[in-house]
């Protein structure tokens, strides 16, 4: 007999079915013994008889969390046990033979609750028993959905999904590389990408107008609960465009998903505020618009925020020789000026009141995506490194491979990158994003399950050349 999904069970009343799957629960009531059992259709109360007494045998010894298979007959519960708050509360499975499959241990952790109530790091070491609750399962569904409706939006707007590489070389996006040591050319290290920042305009160097991917990005950095050292972004970037053609494409996809997802929106179109305007009016350029009252889970409040700084004193840097401060990017080092900023960047005049064509999009008090319309003149590229304090010689070796292929012919292009970790996180209702990865770090940057990070073993380090100082590692 063909295996049936416990969500499909209703169209075979009163037929036999085959079903297997976790038991999620076992009632012995002496003569009847109930088992719920569920797979990831859904869930479904069966009953045993003593007449049937092998199975109902194997059914007293039966405990939570094994895996079993069970044919039996389909039935209708009478109306006064059907449990309406159950999707199959009105059938149960009047077992006639039963299978178990894999036998478990008892769990360290119950699976059948929402989870708050246990420690993180003990869900984390058993998050494969932890992903089996209902919440956890709903919230990766939930993912899934996201993606595929990103996916669709964008296919059928043109675009093309292209992968770009996870070996790389250092980019400037505000956070300390992950590096990756090279056996081949020893002494020399690969950095895994903080973003696909170069590659995506290079891909608009290269005839492609419309790219987008579901981009794995990696930035060491402080860990919080909407931020991981590894995270996910719908990177996408388009040519002959102006800023305002990628807002309303963006604008469009968050109300596609938000919509599809049954979530209401606060306001549309999205406000626009001017970096300016944002921190006058909230204090900050990430915020919550909606009163404080009125902040329903349901309810997303998107808003635009717009003409950010170009540049910002680099505190740490402290100050040039000369007596003047030190410079870097605000967002990053490839965000184009405003046109009519553009002659006094090159002259290096009023810097601090120079506004980029970068541009944010915030929800419910987080970022949600940064982008901006990129530099696509090499003139205008190298001065913006050498008001960062760059020499010619240190920005050809850090990125002459870019500029030179900008002097090959470039569109103008713009992009942006919303974060999928946030918006799904704000789409279930979660307090962070951990709530919403399959397998995420903990606070202390220890991986899920797998004891990571670890030591390397000594002959790893003799072949990639490498040396612990063990004074450095205190």
């Amino acid at each position: 007999m063909q295996r049936t999904r416990i969500g499909e069970l209703k169209e075979k009343i009163g037929s036999e079915a085959l079903i297997q799957g976790f038991v999620d629960i076992r009632r012995d009531h002496g003569k009847l013994i109930f088992i719920d059992l569920r797979d990831e259709s859904g869930k479904v109360q069966m009953v045993i008889t003593p007449d049937k007494k092998e199975a109902h045998a194997l059914a007293g010894a039966i405990r939570p969390e094994w895996v079993i298979s069970v044919s039996g007959t389909v039935k209708k519960r009478p109306e006064k046990l059907a449990n309406k708050d159950e999707p199959n509360g009105d059938i149960e499975l009047e077992i006639l033979s039963l299978e178990v499959i894999s036998r478990a241990e008892t769990p360290p952790i119950d699976v059948r609750g929402d989870g708050m109530d246990i420690g993180e790091e003990i869900r984390l070491k058993y998050r494969y028993l932890d992903l089996r609750r209902p919440r956890m399962q709903k919230n990766l569904r939930l993912r899934h959905t996201v993606t595929t409706l990103v996916r669709d939006y964008l296919n059928t707007r043109g675009f093309v999904e292209i992968e770009t590489p996870l070996l790389t070389k250092t980019s400037p996006e505000g956070a300390r590389d992950f590096l990756v040591p090279s056996r081949m050319q020893p002494g020399k290290f690969y950095a895994l990408p903080q973003a696909p920042q170069q590659y995506k305009q290079l891909l608009m160097l290269s005839g492609f107008e419309r790219y987008y991917q579901l981009a794995r990005a990696l930035r060491d950095e402080d860990l919080r609960g909407d931020r991981q050292f590894e995270h996910t972004q719908i990177d996408l970037e388009m040519a002959f465009v102006k800023e305002r053609d990628v807002l309303d494409l963006v604008e469009g996809l968050m109300i596609h998903v938000a919509e599809s997802c049954g979530k209401n929106l606060w306001k549309k179109p999205f406000p626009v505020f001017t970096h300016e305007e944002a921190v006058k009016q909230f204090g900050a350029d990430k915020f919550d618009m909606r009163p404080e009252g009125e902040r329903d889970p349901n309810v997303l409040a998107f808003a635009w925020v717009v003409d950010f700084p170009l540049l910002e004193k680099d505190e740490k840097a402290g100050l040039n020789p000369n007596g003047s401060p030190q410079w870097t990017f605000a967002h990053n080092p490839f965000s184009a000026p405003k046109a009519e900023h553009v002659e006094k960047l090159v002259r290096g005049e009023d810097l601090e009141n120079l506004r980029a064509q970068q541009y944010d999009l915030v929800c419910n008090g987080y970022e949600i995506a940064s982008g901006g319309v990129r530099i696509s003149d090499p003139k205008v590229q190298r001065k913006v490194f050498e008001i960062m304090g760059l020499t010619p010689e240190e920005t050809e070796e850090r990125f002459g491979h870019i500029i030179r292929a900008y002097e090959y012919g470039a569109p103008p292009h713009a992009g942006i990158a919303p974060g999928l970790d946030r918006l799904v996180m704000l789409l279930a209702g979660e307090p962070n994003i951990r709530e919403v990865i399959a397998f995420p770090m903990n606070a202390s940057g220890q991986t899920s399950v797998m004891d990571a990070p670890s030591e390397a073993r000594p002959e790893q380090l003799k072949e990639l050349g490498i040396k612990i100082d063990r004074r450095d590692c205190l």
